[in-house]
């Protein structure tokens, strides 16, 4: 089922309990995108994590920390 199907389904649903009709998909998409944006810019990625210097990972680059240690859900 895609937005504009989902949308006529939650209209008529809405009409048929006397509530207020939801609004139409991607009214707010600009303004999603916008605060994205603006949260980008206050807030930048992390750069990569340096090596210690006798060579094992840096902090935060273990398996919990999203480091080389995660696998994909195939365990290749």
């Amino acid at each position: 089922m895609d937005a504009i199907q989902q949308h006529m389904l939650d209209t008529y649903r809405a009409a048929r309990l006397a509530e207020p009709a939801p609004p139409p998909p991607g009214r707010h998409d600009r303004a999603v995108l916008r605060d994205l944006y603006h949260h980008w810019l206050t807030h930048p990625p992390h750069p990569a994590r340096p090596a210690l210097e006798d060579g094992t990972p840096g902090p935060g680059s273990g398996p919990l920390d999203g480091g080389p240690g995660i696998s994909s859900p195939s365990g290749v």
